[in-house]
């Protein structure tokens, strides 16, 4: 055999070894498949079920009529997916093998083909990691949607999260991860942002795809021409590996140049957002053998100011050219026009275009990470705890909270109460150096406290609440019993004197002081952190300067603390109709519980007779201000009002079924729904609220409690308690943000909500139920299903009612009803837009005009012809 031929087999040996490496490097995902590994025959990469990659989520198929034989083109990946009804963060978590700081292209799909038999659109939100990628929006059933992005690893692990918004299920069809060459792609702002994918077009009239095969990468690239271009190509062999681009032979063989020679080549897109940044990639090569005479040379202009030139095209070989500088603005328009000595047009052979999506969010401290990770490891958590635990902001981990104010956000407080965690209590939570709050109780934990945790506690700083039934704060366990028994009877028989002469003491001093209070016990919210001095309080306050409001408690006074973080201080008056019991009860409940819609408790005030909580600072008051207020509810458009009722149904939800055990609040409406500074409502006042001994309990004998207007009318005759009491009172506030009318209304005579809105819908005409504030700016069908939804909350017998999490829900059904109305005004679908892709025309008007939604990459329009 000739040296030749050996050479020749050799070469093909190697690249038949460079494919499958590259394979193995792939992770291609078949979301919700429950099959095992199988190539695909038309692209032929290897596809896993996702298994290994999440534990969330539900296998379903997407309805008939959208798969084989029907759609004969529908890629196999795509005829099942993966919905996520639970949760309102799930996570994939990749591990690529280069690592931190690998440069990657992250590709997912999604085909929503009426899995659910709803024929629903959904609309949810995409992140990588921490930060915002795309929002995930469908024109029909059939569309299949493809999000790609470029971007470095920020840790040894990857997470793509899909964010429920309240605007349908998410699911993913398929994911698809590919590692990149490090040194391509570069853009200023190094690995501090990732690059969205607007286009990648294959110039000319190539007949592939560009898919892996052809494309070391995988690159999917479109085919695309023009009435007003020639198309130029050629058969013979490119060189593409002199950069880490490889531009894939198929797509770079083929390339157009303007008709009219004189004329320039043009690409043009815009984007509503003018601070909107941008990086276009153009691959070049000369594709014709030029003559002696001949020649190609030509310039690049962005907006007809030089970007680049002039430039001549290697004969045969690729070369990219992209923008070194961020091109930032609303309007873009590239142009390549030939130099004056030039005797060809410009060329182009392939173009890339992205937006800069500027990482703005940092991942969770490290060690605060693998700590958290490895609790959840060990004890195999059962809730849905996916991606970084502290972030993206709003979506942390349940039962975590957060500091953001520093650097990289630390995990300040955790929550595992309730949970029948077993075992020691586990060495790793030493490692959350910044855990001000620990809570363990409930569970079955055994042996002692890690020192550092007890240490950190004995010294005010850290709250750690456990069972001291079967766990001791050190070593002395190991005791034998003979030596312990003698000790723990005279330490409880010197207690017991300490807590009569205690007792003594204080109620004389309360008599002393002609006030005759409820005994308080301290010991059960014990926290050093967490409490204040009556000096801190007055300082805070300013000497008590202002007041925002008053309750059932007390006044209510704006704070500042010393980190200029603003507070709500509420003090308990002596003529207050609560007393320190709810004291208690509110202050050990929010101590416990976290959610974004119940309001952020940071402390206590128990000095002497003076008692305060202190909570976040919420800059628009609460819900029945801001109704009554003629000016501001003129301001709260429906849309507004449902997101208002759906955050509050969320935090009653959480206190029914995700509180372990179940908590009736006892107490909704609307003074007691806080609205932040952009309206994000949230429940506050637990004074009242009652716990529940177990999850199988469903209703207690308890002491009427409430406020008129709100009362659940079977409790309030019958003495029974349950979480339906709870959704009666929120029936209420519902009707509340449909009416604009007060719980109690006032007029000739006195009556109630519920039988005012009842004899009004007995005449079927919504106009004498809505808010005349609204100015009828709602979809009826929303108005009228949220109406069905408080009159099914409000019935007279707690059985007949919908629980919270039906509620919830229908009236996110509500809110999909509303939006849809918002959409059909304005067209803001990627398929819309790239259906008005044309030539740019200064002439034509109707591509000037196009725009959507600016904070997506959706809303880019152009950038090329037809």
């Amino acid at each position: 055999m000739s040296t030749g031929f050996f050479l020749l087999l050799l070469l093909m040996l190697c690249a038949s070894s460079v494919r499958a490496q590259r394979r193995i490097d792939f992770i291609s995902i078949d979301c919700g498949s429950p099959s095992k590994l199988y190539e695909d025959t038309d692209t032929n990469i290897t596809y896993s079920p996702d298994g290994d990659y999440i534990d969330t989520g539900i296998n379903q198929n997407i309805s008939s009529e959208f798969m084989y034989p029907k759609n004969p083109n529908l890629p196999l990946p795509l005829s099942d997916l993966r919905s996520f009804p639970q949760g309102n963060k799930n996570c994939y978590t990749l591990k690529p093998e280069a690592g931190n700081g690998s440069l990657n292209l992250i590709r997912a799909t999604f085909l929503y083909g009426n899995y659910d038999g709803e024929n629903k659109l959904p609309e949810f939100d995409l992140y990588l990691g921490v930060n915002f990628w795309s929002t995930v929006r469908f024109e029909n059933a059939s569309d299949i949607v493809t999000k790609e992005i470029l971007g470095f690893a920020e840790s040894n692990t990857v997470d793509i999260c899909l964010i429920n918004k309240g605007l349908g299920t998410p699911f993913i069809s398929a994911l698809e991860f590919r590692p990149l060459n490090g040194s391509t792609y570069g853009t200023e702002f190094g690995t501090s942002a990732s690059l969205v994918l607007i286009e990648r077009l294959d110039i000319g009239q190539g007949n592939g795809t560009g898919r892996y095969g052809d494309d070391v990468y995988d690159r999917i690239w479109s085919r695309h021409s023009s009435p007003s271009w020639d198309p130029v190509s050629t058969s013979s062999s490119i060189t593409t590996y002199e950069n880490g681009y490889r531009v894939p032979l198929e797509v770079i063989r083929t390339a157009a140049t303007p008709q009219n020679a004189s004329e320039p080549l043009d690409l043009y897109w815009n984007t509503t957002d003018m601070n909107a940044q941008f990086y276009v990639f153009m691959y070049f090569a000369e594709v014709e053998k030029l003559g002696k005479n001949q020649s190609r040379k030509f310039n690049i202009s962005l907006n007809g100011s030089p970007l680049f030139g002039p430039f001549t095209p290697r004969y045969l070989q690729a070369d990219v050219i992209s923008n070194s500088r961020v091109l930032v603005g609303k309007d873009h328009e590239i142009s390549l026009h030939k130099t004056e000595d030039s005797s060809l047009p410009p060329i182009l052979n392939a173009v890339e275009v992205f937006q800069v999506m500027q990482l703005v969010e940092s991942p969770t401290y490290g060690e605060d990470a693998d700590a958290i990770k490895n609790v959840k490891t060990t004890y195999q958590i059962k809730k849905i705890w996916a991606g970084d635990p502290c972030g993206p902001r709003n979506f942390s981990w349940e039962g975590l909270e957060c500091n953001y104010s520093i650097s990289l956000p630390r995990i300040i407080s955790l929550d595992l109460s309730n949970n029948n965690l077993t075992g020691p209590v586990p060495q790793f939570l030493e490692e959350l150096k910044s855990l001000t709050l620990l809570n363990l109780k409930g569970n079955q934990l055994s042996g002692s406290v890690p020192n550092a945790l007890r240490e950190r506690s004995e010294a005010g700083l850290l709250v750690l609440s456990v069972d001291t039934k079967n766990l001791c704060g050190s070593g002395s366990c190991k005791k034998k019993k003979k030596i312990v028994a003698p000790i723990v009877a005279s330490l409880v028989a010197a207690l017991a004197v300490v807590i009569v002469l205690m007792l003594v003491w204080k109620l004389r001093r309360k008599r002393e002081s002609g006030t005759e209070a409820e005994p308080f016990n301290k010991t059960a919210i014990a926290s050093k952190k967490c409490q204040f001095t009556h000096e801190e309080v007055l300082d805070i306050t300013k000497n008590l300067q202002t007041s925002i409001g008053k309750g059932g408690f007390g006044t209510v006074y704006h704070g500042c603390m010393k980190d200029g973080t603003q507070v709500a201080v509420k003090m308990l008056s002596a003529s207050s109709t609560q007393g320190p019991r709810e004291f208690q009860t509110e202050a050990e409940l929010l101590m416990r519980i976290h959610h974004r819609n119940l309001a952020s408790f940071i402390g206590y005030c128990d000095d002497a007779n003076n008692l305060a909580l202190i909570y976040e600072y919420m800059a628009n008051g609460n819900l029945k201000n801001s109704l009554s207020d003629a000016e501001r509810s003129s301001q709260m458009t429906w849309e507004t009002r449902l997101h208002i009722a759906i955050n509050a149904a969320q935090g009653l939800e959480y206190l029914h079924h995700g509180c372990k055990p179940p908590i009736v609040h006892r107490d909704v409406k609307t003074a007691n729904i806080l609205l932040s500074e952009n309206l994000e409502a949230k429940i506050a006042d637990f004074g009242l609220s009652k716990v529940f001994a177990s999850d199988i309990e469903t209703q207690v004998v308890s002491t009427v409690m409430g406020t008129a207007g709100y009362l659940d009318p079977e409790y309030y005759n019958c003495q029974r308690l349950n979480e339906k009491s709870d959704v009666y009172s929120f029936g209420v506030v519902l009707l509340e943000l449909i009416t604009g009318q007060p719980a109690v209304i006032k007029s000739d005579e006195v009556i109630h909500i519920v039988t005012w809105v009842s004899s009004e819908l007995e005449k079927r005409e919504l106009k004498s139920v809505v808010d005349q504030r609204m100015q009828e700016e709602f979809d009826e069908h929303s108005v009228w299903k949220a109406l069905e939804i408080a009159m099914a909350c409000t019935t007279s017998t707690s059985q007949h009612r919908v629980t919270m999490d039906v509620v919830l829900s229908e009236l996110k059904n509500c809110l999909e009803m509303e939006l849809s109305r918002h959409r059909e005004r304005t067209p803001t679908s990627t398929e819309e837009l790239r259906a008005a892709f044309g030539p740019y025309n200064h002439s034509s008007p109707e591509v000037l005009s196009m725009c959507t939604d600016s904070t997506n990459v959706d809303s880019v329009t152009g950038p090329f012809p037809r």
